[in-house]
Protein backbone atom coordinates (compact mmCIF):
# COMPACT_ATOMS: atom_id res chain seq x y z
CA UNK A 1 0.00 0.00 0.00
CA UNK A 2 1.16 3.60 -1.09
CA UNK A 3 2.32 5.60 1.90
CA UNK A 4 1.27 9.17 1.70
CA UNK A 5 1.79 12.58 3.35
CA UNK A 6 0.96 15.91 2.29
CA UNK A 7 2.41 19.91 3.74
CA UNK A 8 -0.54 21.06 5.99
CA UNK A 9 -3.09 19.74 7.52
CA UNK A 10 -5.21 22.79 8.73
CA UNK A 11 -4.52 25.56 6.02
CA UNK A 12 -5.65 29.00 7.12
CA UNK A 13 -5.93 32.06 4.67
CA UNK A 14 -7.70 35.00 3.59
CA UNK A 15 -10.06 35.26 0.88
CA UNK A 16 -8.02 36.43 -2.46
CA UNK A 17 -4.78 34.59 -1.41
CA UNK A 18 -2.80 32.42 -3.48
CA UNK A 19 -1.91 29.15 -1.69
CA UNK A 20 0.15 25.68 -2.65
CA UNK A 21 -0.41 22.91 -1.17
CA UNK A 22 2.03 19.68 -1.85
CA UNK A 23 1.04 16.13 -1.20
CA UNK A 24 3.83 13.09 -1.92
CA UNK A 25 2.62 9.54 -2.54
CA UNK A 26 5.69 6.89 -2.52
CA UNK A 27 4.90 3.05 -2.86
CA UNK A 28 6.19 0.22 -5.55
CA UNK A 29 4.88 0.14 -8.09
CA UNK A 30 4.82 3.87 -8.53
CA UNK A 31 1.42 5.18 -6.91
CA UNK A 32 -0.78 8.03 -9.28
CA UNK A 33 -1.09 10.71 -7.07
CA UNK A 34 -4.04 13.51 -7.33
CA UNK A 35 -6.02 15.86 -5.36
CA UNK A 36 -10.10 15.79 -5.53
CA UNK A 37 -11.38 19.16 -6.14
CA UNK A 38 -15.00 18.25 -6.65
CA UNK A 39 -17.34 21.43 -5.85
CA UNK A 40 -13.99 23.80 -5.51
CA UNK A 41 -14.62 27.23 -6.08
CA UNK A 42 -10.81 28.72 -6.18
CA UNK A 43 -9.44 28.76 -9.39
CA UNK A 44 -6.55 25.67 -9.38
CA UNK A 45 -3.73 24.32 -11.16
CA UNK A 46 -1.95 20.78 -10.77
CA UNK A 47 1.38 20.64 -10.94
CA UNK A 48 3.24 16.81 -10.73
CA UNK A 49 6.69 15.80 -10.16
CA UNK A 50 7.87 12.22 -10.09
CA UNK A 51 11.40 11.20 -8.03
CA UNK A 52 12.32 7.89 -9.06
CA UNK A 53 12.32 5.33 -8.47
CA UNK A 54 8.98 5.54 -5.92
CA UNK A 55 8.57 8.63 -5.19
CA UNK A 56 4.97 10.96 -7.09
CA UNK A 57 4.41 14.55 -5.82
CA UNK A 58 1.73 16.68 -6.99
CA UNK A 59 1.47 20.82 -6.23
CA UNK A 60 -2.16 22.30 -5.12
CA UNK A 61 -1.93 26.06 -6.37
CA UNK A 62 -5.31 28.22 -5.05
CA UNK A 63 -5.60 31.48 -7.25
CA UNK A 64 -8.02 33.92 -5.77
CA UNK A 65 -9.21 31.65 -2.49
CA UNK A 66 -12.75 32.23 -2.25
CA UNK A 67 -15.09 32.43 1.15
CA UNK A 68 -17.17 29.44 -0.43
CA UNK A 69 -14.37 27.38 -0.19
CA UNK A 70 -14.40 27.75 3.60
CA UNK A 71 -14.26 24.61 5.43
CA UNK A 72 -13.05 22.44 1.83
CA UNK A 73 -11.43 19.29 2.76
CA UNK A 74 -8.79 19.42 0.20
CA UNK A 75 -7.94 15.56 0.22
CA UNK A 76 -5.32 13.62 -1.84
CA UNK A 77 -5.57 10.09 -3.32
CA UNK A 78 -2.14 7.81 -3.57
CA UNK A 79 -3.46 4.51 -5.54
CA UNK A 80 -1.02 1.97 -6.96
CA UNK A 81 -2.37 -2.18 -7.49
CA UNK A 82 -1.46 -2.83 -4.23
CA UNK A 83 -3.67 -0.46 -2.63
CA UNK A 84 -4.92 3.24 -2.03
CA UNK A 85 -4.06 5.99 0.52
CA UNK A 86 -5.50 9.58 1.17
CA UNK A 87 -4.72 12.52 3.29
CA UNK A 88 -6.93 15.61 3.81
CA UNK A 89 -6.15 19.58 4.82
CA UNK A 90 -9.13 21.70 6.52
CA UNK A 91 -8.74 24.91 4.69
CA UNK A 92 -10.19 27.93 6.54
CA UNK A 93 -10.71 30.63 4.70
CA UNK A 94 -11.25 34.27 6.46
CA UNK A 95 -13.13 36.90 4.90
CA UNK A 96 -14.75 40.08 6.23
CA UNK A 97 -18.67 40.14 7.16
CA UNK A 98 -21.27 41.05 5.00
CA UNK A 99 -25.25 41.23 5.87
CA UNK A 100 -27.21 39.21 4.00
CA UNK A 101 -30.71 39.54 5.26
CA UNK A 102 -32.15 42.28 7.60
CA UNK A 103 -36.26 42.00 7.83
CA UNK A 104 -38.73 44.48 8.98
CA UNK A 105 -40.44 43.89 12.50
CA UNK A 106 -42.68 40.32 11.98
CA UNK A 107 -45.01 39.47 15.55
CA UNK A 108 -44.44 36.06 16.49
CA UNK A 109 -44.46 34.48 20.16
CA UNK A 110 -42.25 38.07 20.62
CA UNK A 111 -41.82 40.53 17.78
CA UNK A 112 -38.32 40.08 15.41
CA UNK A 113 -36.45 41.80 13.17
CA UNK A 114 -34.85 38.65 11.62
CA UNK A 115 -31.33 38.66 10.12
CA UNK A 116 -28.59 36.78 8.61
CA UNK A 117 -24.82 37.47 8.66
CA UNK A 118 -22.27 35.72 7.11
CA UNK A 119 -18.31 36.11 8.13
CA UNK A 120 -14.75 34.65 9.68
CA UNK A 121 -13.39 34.92 12.39
CA UNK A 122 -17.37 35.07 13.86
CA UNK A 123 -18.67 38.69 13.13
CA UNK A 124 -19.34 40.61 16.17
CA UNK A 125 -22.71 42.12 16.23
CA UNK A 126 -24.26 45.72 17.50
CA UNK A 127 -27.08 47.41 16.87
CA UNK A 128 -28.57 50.74 17.53
CA UNK A 129 -31.50 52.97 17.72
CA UNK A 130 -31.76 56.95 16.89
CA UNK A 131 -27.62 56.46 16.51
CA UNK A 132 -27.52 55.30 20.67
CA UNK A 133 -26.13 51.42 20.81
CA UNK A 134 -28.50 49.30 22.07
CA UNK A 135 -27.58 47.62 25.45
CA UNK A 136 -29.19 43.93 25.73
CA UNK A 137 -32.47 43.74 28.52
CA UNK A 138 -35.17 42.36 29.28
CA UNK A 139 -37.01 43.97 26.58
CA UNK A 140 -34.77 44.12 23.48
CA UNK A 141 -32.12 40.98 23.24
CA UNK A 142 -30.54 39.29 20.47
CA UNK A 143 -30.99 35.70 19.97
CA UNK A 144 -29.08 33.67 17.09
CA UNK A 145 -27.43 30.32 15.96
CA UNK A 146 -24.43 29.79 14.26
CA UNK A 147 -24.19 27.60 10.91
CA UNK A 148 -20.16 27.51 9.90
CA UNK A 149 -19.86 30.90 8.89
CA UNK A 150 -23.30 31.58 9.14
CA UNK A 151 -25.34 33.41 11.82
CA UNK A 152 -28.49 33.70 12.04
CA UNK A 153 -31.26 34.94 14.56
CA UNK A 154 -33.46 37.73 15.58
CA UNK A 155 -33.72 41.20 17.65
CA UNK A 156 -35.85 39.98 19.74
CA UNK A 157 -38.80 42.87 21.36
CA UNK A 158 -40.96 42.00 24.24
CA UNK A 159 -44.35 44.32 24.20
CA UNK A 160 -42.65 47.28 21.87
CA UNK A 161 -45.17 50.37 22.13
CA UNK A 162 -44.21 53.67 19.49
CA UNK A 163 -41.58 54.65 21.57
CA UNK A 164 -39.87 51.75 19.81
CA UNK A 165 -40.27 52.70 16.02
CA UNK A 166 -37.36 53.59 14.04
CA UNK A 167 -34.55 52.91 11.96
CA UNK A 168 -32.51 50.11 13.41
CA UNK A 169 -28.71 49.76 12.28
CA UNK A 170 -27.44 46.51 12.46
CA UNK A 171 -23.25 46.44 12.50
CA UNK A 172 -21.26 43.34 11.97
CA UNK A 173 -17.09 43.58 12.04
CA UNK A 174 -14.20 41.36 12.49
CA UNK A 175 -10.74 41.98 12.19
CA UNK A 176 -11.00 42.11 8.61
CA UNK A 177 -14.04 45.05 8.02
CA UNK A 178 -17.00 46.52 9.32
CA UNK A 179 -20.53 46.40 7.63
CA UNK A 180 -23.87 47.77 8.16
CA UNK A 181 -27.52 47.34 7.30
CA UNK A 182 -30.51 49.65 8.61
CA UNK A 183 -34.73 48.85 8.23
CA UNK A 184 -37.23 50.59 9.59
CA UNK A 185 -39.18 49.30 12.17
CA UNK A 186 -42.74 50.00 12.73
CA UNK A 187 -44.34 48.70 16.11
CA UNK A 188 -47.57 50.89 17.08
CA UNK A 189 -49.04 54.03 16.26
CA UNK A 190 -49.16 57.02 18.65
CA UNK A 191 -51.98 57.31 20.80
CA UNK A 192 -53.95 60.35 20.31
CA UNK A 193 -53.60 62.56 23.59
CA UNK A 194 -56.11 65.61 25.18
CA UNK A 195 -53.25 67.92 24.95
CA UNK A 196 -51.40 68.59 21.66
CA UNK A 197 -48.41 68.29 22.83
CA UNK A 198 -45.94 67.92 19.80
CA UNK A 199 -48.43 67.66 17.60
CA UNK A 200 -49.14 71.34 17.26
CA UNK A 201 -53.15 73.52 17.26
CA UNK A 202 -55.61 71.66 15.50
CA UNK A 203 -56.85 73.57 12.39
CA UNK A 204 -60.08 75.12 13.75
CA UNK A 205 -63.62 73.91 11.45
CA UNK A 206 -65.24 76.07 8.90
CA UNK A 207 -68.78 75.62 8.72
CA UNK A 208 -70.25 76.47 5.87
CA UNK A 209 -74.18 76.75 5.30
CA UNK A 210 -76.13 76.49 2.36
CA UNK A 211 -79.58 77.69 1.78
CA UNK A 212 -82.42 75.90 -0.06
CA UNK A 213 -82.81 76.60 -3.59
CA UNK A 214 -86.42 77.90 -2.60
CA UNK A 215 -85.21 80.64 -0.09
CA UNK A 216 -82.70 81.65 -3.12
CA UNK A 217 -85.71 81.53 -5.39
CA UNK A 218 -88.07 83.99 -2.97
CA UNK A 219 -85.62 86.18 -2.26
CA UNK A 220 -84.66 86.78 -5.91
CA UNK A 221 -88.15 87.46 -6.52
CA UNK A 222 -88.83 89.80 -3.85
CA UNK A 223 -85.86 91.90 -4.98
CA UNK A 224 -87.61 91.99 -8.44
CA UNK A 225 -90.70 93.14 -7.21
CA UNK A 226 -88.86 96.03 -4.95
CA UNK A 227 -87.36 97.30 -7.82
CA UNK A 228 -90.14 97.46 -10.23
CA UNK A 229 -91.86 99.45 -7.65
CA UNK A 230 -89.28 101.62 -7.48
CA UNK A 231 -88.88 102.38 -11.10
CA UNK A 232 -93.03 102.94 -11.21
CA UNK A 233 -92.83 105.52 -8.23
CA UNK A 234 -89.98 107.52 -10.58
CA UNK A 235 -92.37 107.68 -13.59
CA UNK A 236 -95.02 108.42 -11.60
CA UNK A 237 -93.23 110.90 -9.92
CA UNK A 238 -92.14 112.50 -13.42
CA UNK A 239 -95.54 112.59 -15.03
CA UNK A 240 -97.42 114.41 -11.76
CA UNK A 241 -94.27 117.07 -12.08
CA UNK A 242 -94.50 117.73 -15.91
CA UNK A 243 -98.06 117.97 -16.42
CA UNK A 244 -98.98 119.41 -12.99
CA UNK A 245 -96.80 122.10 -13.46
CA UNK A 246 -98.17 123.31 -17.33
CA UNK A 247 -101.62 123.45 -15.46
CA UNK A 248 -101.15 125.59 -12.70
CA UNK A 249 -98.80 128.19 -14.92
CA UNK A 250 -99.68 127.67 -18.89
CA UNK A 251 -102.80 127.31 -19.53
CA UNK A 252 -105.01 130.25 -20.04
CA UNK A 253 -108.97 129.53 -19.61
CA UNK A 254 -112.10 131.40 -20.86
CA UNK A 255 -113.48 133.90 -18.75
CA UNK A 256 -116.72 133.32 -17.97
CA UNK A 257 -119.22 136.50 -16.01
CA UNK A 258 -121.82 134.84 -13.79
CA UNK A 259 -124.57 136.99 -12.65
CA UNK A 260 -126.84 136.28 -9.80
Amino acid sequence: MPDISVTHYNLTVIEGDRVTVTCNGSGSPLPEVDWTVNDLHSINTHQSNVYWPNVHSINLTLVNVSRDDNFYMLTCIAENKVGMANASIQLTVHFPPTILKLDEPERRHETCIEFTVRGNPQPTLRWFHRDKEIPPSDYIRTEMDTYQDYLEGCLNFKDPTHHNNGNYTLEASNFLGVTTKTVYGHFLNAPFSDDYGDYGTPTPTITVTHRPEEDTFGVSIAVGLAGFACVLLVVLFVLINKYGRRSKFGMKGKKHSVFF
